[in-house]
């Protein structure tokens, strides 16, 4: 059997090389055919990423809501927020099934599975409480701004105790008071434009909509919640272009202008999907054909490293030599961005853990206070200039906190309150989240870490410190961070968020360490982006060359009969192979002149393959 094996099997190295052919033809057709399908893609998608890196963020944070808000001022006579949430509730109760999601009708009307139906009745059996409330001035008018532990959002007049919802004419008030707290000397000209359910605009604000859009002066638009009065976006002609070059059309948000904003996630997903295979491709393409003289391999006709003489093809195979590592990471770090197949967890905590965070009972002490005469409350923070007087408890504890224009938190002394949440509180919260599952360790951090950090764009008020960092003895290795003034859970990260944090958000946006720092970030940003810009550009020329060279009618000319065909070059190569291997070590001028030919036919055996 063994003799018989040995006679009819074909040799091991003619299965190789044919092995070896396939792949290499297939590792071409496949980078080809998907950087031609994807080159608009990535050109467009390097330019609006750089677009991004120097917009200002249009949705209004927590530090510019604060900056522009109206002076609190309280006065005699004023609501409690007890007070206000009782007198309210049937309205509320309208509200709420005004508001319902779609989801929750779906399921009312057998749409959706029996347990998802439970599930809402359960919701709406339990009790609800008060998570936070806030008081400030909108319009003039003193409102208590509540979440329930539903996620509802309420604005409840401290005046009559109503449900207050925001009109046109209101909206206009708003929006003129935004702008005159920058003590602007220009008159303001504020005037309604419409009230629209959704904007692209805007994201995970579905609990605020719908929005009055209110224009002002020349360019200038916000949106204000109807159902709050909050100002959710401020944006200039300049910022809302710099939106629709750059987040627009980098998150694929015209597929939502579309209607089609259900499949933008699986759009994104293959597309990420796709650019990774072809940058992957690439990449190894390059490191293929690039010889230099370093290496020992034989280099290209007149010296130089690479094969390609057409301008075009050496810049884009330049660019994606030196830049195409850092292409990768975008692709495939914006690839693991849509959560595929959901295999990384959900990074923010539930409303049902927020709920159990907070506890159910409101104290009464939060439930009975009334605001103080503005001389009490000013000599109570030295004078400056309180804008929101705001609520925070963690089961029966609760802080009352002062917020100035700037951002600071100044906590209140009352009888029954604390002015910070302690340790063994913000543990009990966690416990209450945490079930059975024990506190591995808790630790102050007051230094930012990597997995705690502000962005570019936010500050303290953002991302307070010092904060309380405490970890479960769980099997995800659970992390939470919690603010200690105010209580909040600030973030909640297992070990697949952890992991996530640095494939896509490492890889993405290069902020850990040193590199975070402007302007070496900038620096570091632009010198890649540059180099996708070259790459995508050139990857449109080249693919549109090759279409219209595969799909163009050929026509028969002397020129084309002339050049000899990929059989008869592998063979002169060949020949020549094999005629170097019988001469002597010292060649003559004429063999010389045999390695040049040899290196030319290389480069059209290259093209060919291309």
């Amino acid at each position: 059997m063994n003799q018989y094996f040995q006679l009819t099997a074909p040799p091991l190295s003619d299965f190789y090389k044919k092995t070896t052919k396939s792949l290499n033809w297939l590792l071409y057709q496949v980078h080809r055919w998907l950087g031609i399908v994807l080159a608009l893609f990535m050109f467009f998608w390097f330019f609006t990423g750089l677009v991004i890196m120097y917009s200002t963020p249009t949705t209004q944070n927590r530090s510019q809501q604060l900056a522009h808000a109206e002076s609190l001022s309280p006065e005699v006579g004023w609501l409690s927020l007890g007070v206000a949430w009782d007198m309210s509730a049937e309205q509320r109760k309208e509200a709420a099934a005004k508001n319902k999601p779609k989801a929750e009708g779906m399921a009312m009307s057998g749409q959706a599975n029996k347990a998802d139906t439970q599930a809402n009745k359960a919701k709406e059996e339990k009790p609800v409480s008060i998570a936070d409330a806030r008081l400030v001035r909108s319009a003039g008018e003193p409102v208590w701004l509540v979440e329930d532990s539903q996620g509802q959002r309420f604005a409840l007049s401290a005046i009559d105790g109503r449900l207050r919802e925001t009109t046109p004419e209101l909206a206009v008030k708003i929006a003129e008071n935004w702008f005159n707290s920058e003590n602007s000397r220009e008159l303001i000209n504020a005037s309604y434009i419409e009230t629209v359910d959704k904007t692209i605009i805007l994201r995970n604000q579905d609990a605020l909509s719908p929005f009055h859009r209110i224009a002002v002066n020349d360019g200038n638009e916000l949106l204000i919640s109807v159902r709050t009065g909050e100002v959710l976006h401020a944006s200039s002609r300049v910022d809302r272009a710099f939106y629709w070059a750059g987040n627009w059309l980098h998150l694929l948000k015209p597929l939502d202008s579309m209607g089609l904003g259900k499949i933008r996630s699986d759009v994104q997903m293959w597309l990420g999907l796709f650019a990774t295979i072809a940058t992957l491709t690439g990449l190894i393409i390059g490191w293929l054909r690039w010889r230099p003289s370093f290496t020992g391999k034989p280099t290209y006709s007149q010296g130089r490293t690479q094969p390609y003489r057409e301008s075009w093809i050496v810049w884009h195979f330049w660019s994606g030599l030196i830049g195409g590592t850092v292409v990768l990471f975008w692709a495939f770090s914006g690839f693991l961005d849509t959560n595929p197949s959901k295999i990384f967890s959900q990074a923010n905590p539930t409303k049902q853990e927020l709920a159990r965070y907070s506890g159910n009972q409101v104290p009464d002490v939060m439930r009975q206070w009334q605001p103080v005469l503005p001389i009490l409350l000013a000599t109570g923070v030295d004078g400056a200039d309180i804008v929101e007087l705001g609520w925070k408890r963690l089961g029966d504890d609760t802080v009352l906190l002062a917020f100035m224009r700037d951002g600071q938190r100044l906590p209140q002394a009352l009888d029954n309150t604390t002015t910070q949440f302690s340790e063994a509180a913000l543990l009990a919260a966690i416990k209450r989240v945490a079930g059975k599952t024990p506190v591995e360790s808790q630790q102050v951090l007051t230094e930012y870490d990597n997995y705690y950090y502000p962005r570019h764009h936010q500050s303290l008020v953002e991302k307070p410190l010092p904060v309380l960092l405490v970890t479960l003895a769980d099997d995800a290795g659970t992390r939470f961070y919690l603010d200690p003034q105010d209580g909040k859970l600030l973030a909640k990260l297992d070990r697949s968020g952890r992991v996530l944090r640095w494939l896509y958000s490492g890889l993405h946006h290069w902020d850990f360490g040193w590199l975070y720092y402007r302007p070496i970030w900038d620096f570091w940003m632009l010198i890649w982006v540059s180099f996708g810009l070259v790459l995508g550009t050139s990857s449109l020329v080249v693919g549109w060359r090759r279409l219209k060279q595969t799909f163009t009618p050929k026509k028969a000319s002397r020129s084309t009969r002339s050049v000899p065909s990929t059989s008869s070059a592998l063979s002169s190569s060949s020949l020549i192979i094999r005629l170097k291997q019988t001469i002597s070590p010292k060649k003559s001028s004429r063999f010389k002149k045999a390695d040049v030919r040899k290196s030319e036919t290389e480069e059209v055996i290259g093209k060919r393959y291309r």
